[in-house]
């Protein structure tokens, strides 16, 4: 019982309340007017992504209301606006190819479980541990993939295969063979339009007016050989949950994780960049998985895609002077009313313009500065970025997050790898005297001055860098004793520890005794645990400091060749 209670506290807590009024209630007004602009924004670009995603324009304008709504109520962020996304068409295009449109709702309920669950586990945090030019190489290839993806709609060709390059290429293949100016033309110019009009009048709703004129110009001219988009319902379907087939589970379940992944990813990413177009806004990562979680349970429901965060239309609702999650909820709501009431006229919608409205989108999500900034960067960062793109247009995006994570793992061990370091130390100029006592030079310098050897260890002691550093050891010639400094270890793992006692044993085996000195408390649990240098302590070999150790290895050193220590 007392751990029902807990797991309960853990979600209320995650749960609108009372906190969200003061927001609501600054300026309802400003967010209305907020949400209205980004109804008009949002309407041609949840047709597209609907289309896009190979289940239809109704899916894409249900999942703007119904996941727009919820996750405006539930969502993390007061200014986020979620909706059906370029990015998850990337990942819904193969399922519907694969299992049809039921395929694609069973894959957004299961993947709304999954983000409850991560949400209520509080992991949305990791989120920004996520490197940069993996999301910025992961974002350019998204954009890629999208532009492929209408290339068909675009030409006014169909196109086969099972990517998206080989659809695309496909397509031209058979525009090359019968070609007609009309879809492209029209595609070119709406996306023509959309990329000058936002440089000319960035507030100006250019995706509506463009795919309007188009609507305007194929009516106005029959001979104009162009798809539309078709009939659509005048409202919502009926909640209905006859697509779900427990057979599928299995099958579905790696789908599932792409797109809840993609989901918590992209939402993350886009309340980020939202925190930071404003000031005195901060999301909850975790409630945002949460309300993500939740939309996503619900749209499959009347049939539409999995949804996210829309970072093009955030961007637009904070432009607009939104402060509070009203915004959000009232574009939901602008678009049910066009839903209910003008869904005859959506459906004369030519499809090329379509493409072309993602096309332009396309170009706006690649930022060619912040590519060439980190490509300039470092060379890691630039093998990163270039992987992460690659792989996210020739294979899938939840391989390229994966790979390029690894890839960024990698290289960041290598360099932190490089900082580690076994440095000679030489011994203190104002102990030549006793140095001299004891048969060794009198001067600072080598670190090795006649019969004592001053090693210190610098930066991570783990298994990318153990073996490389401690090997040095073995080349050391002519040395009664060894003092090994190990202040100045940042970190040390069991294969460090492992290493360590090699290094240490070999030595002895050639006659050389083995001091430590300055082992901090935490590496020293590592060391005790693994049973490390345990002779050393009984010993009394191990010193708090460099200069105790120092003063008795001269005291070794003076008494002859010492025996090494006894196992």
């Amino acid at each position: 019982m007392e751990a029902f209670f807990r797991g309960w506290g853990r979600v209320a807590g995650l749960l609108p309340g009372p906190g969200d009024l003061p927001a609501i209630r600054r300026a309802p007004g400003r967010d209305l007017l907020a949400g209205l602009t980004v109804a008009v924004v949002a309407l041609p670009l949840a047709l597209a992504f609907g289309v896009a995603s190979g289940v239809g324009a109704q899916a894409g304008l249900v999942t703007a209301v119904v996941a727009g709504a919820l996750a405006a109520v539930f969502g993390g962020s007061n200014l986020q606006v979620s909706g059906p996304t370029g990015a998850m068409t990337v990942v819904l295009v193969p399922v519907v190819q694969r299992h049809g449109t039921d395929g694609v709702l069973m894959v957004g309920l299961m993947a709304g479980v999954l983000l409850v669950v991560v949400a209520v586990l509080r992991l949305g945090r990791a989120a920004k541990y996520l490197p940069l030019p993996v999301i910025e190489g992961f974002t350019a290839g998204i954009a890629v993939v999208i532009a492929l993806q209408q290339v068909p709609a675009a030409l006014g060709a169909a196109g086969e295969g099972e990517k998206v390059w080989q659809v695309a290429g496909h397509a031209t293949l058979r525009f090359l063979e019968h070609p007609d100016a009309d879809a492209p033309a029209m595609a070119l110019g709406v996306a023509a339009l959309l990329l000058v009009g936002a440089r000319w009048r960035p507030g100006v709703p250019f995706s509506l007016l463009a795919v309007a004129a188009a609507t305007l110009l194929a009516e106005a001219l029959p001979t104009l050989d162009v798809a539309r988009i078709g009939s659509l319902p005048n409202g919502l379907p009926a909640p209905s949950l006859a697509f779900l087939d427990a057979s599928m589970l299995v099958v579905l379940l790696p789908s599932a994780l792409a797109v809840a992944a993609l989901a918590g990813l992209e939402s993350l990413l886009c309340a980020s960049v939202a925190d930071g177009m404003t000031t005195g806004q901060r999301h909850d990562p975790d409630r945002e998985l949460l309300g993500q979680g939740i939309a996503n349970l619900a749209t499959p429901l009347f049939g539409g895609v999995p949804a996210t965060a829309a970072i093009a239309r955030t961007a637009v609702n904070v432009r607009a002077g939104a402060s509070s999650r009203l915004a959000a909820l009232t574009h939901a709501v602008v678009l049910a009313v066009i839903v209910f009431s003008a869904a005859g006229l959506v459906s004369h919608i030519p499809l090329p313009a379509l493409a072309g409205v993602l096309l332009a989108t396309c170009v706006r999500m690649v930022q060619v500065s912040s590519l060439a900034a980190l490509a300039r960067s470092t060379r890691a960062d630039a093998a990163v970025l270039v992987v992460t793109f690659v792989v996210t247009v020739a294979v899938d995006l939840v391989t390229a997050v994966v790979i390029g994570i690894a890839l960024a793992v990698v290289l960041a061990l290598r360099q932190v790898t490089r900082s580690a370091r076994l440095e000679p130390v030489p011994i203190p100029a104002d102990d030549a005297e006793e140095d001299a006592r004891a048969g060794t030079h009198g001067t600072p310098g080598p670190p090795s001055t006649g019969h004592v050897a001053v090693f210190r260890l610098d930066g991570p002691l783990f298994f990318p860098a153990a073996h490389r550093l401690l090997t040095r050891l073995s080349e050391v010639q002519d040395v009664r004793v060894v003092v090994l400094r190990m202040s100045r270890v940042t970190a040390i793992d069991a294969t460090g520890a492992g290493v360590l006692g090699e290094a240490i044993t070999d030595l002895e085996v050639r006659g050389v005794t083995v001091l430590l000195s300055g082992v901090q408390p935490d590496h020293d649990q590592v060391l005790d645990a693994l049973r490390i240098a345990e002779h050393l302590r009984r010993d009394h070999l191990v010193f708090p400091d460099t200069r105790g150790a120092i003063r008795h290895a001269r005291e070794l050193a003076r008494a002859g060749r010492p025996k090494p220590a006894g196992h």
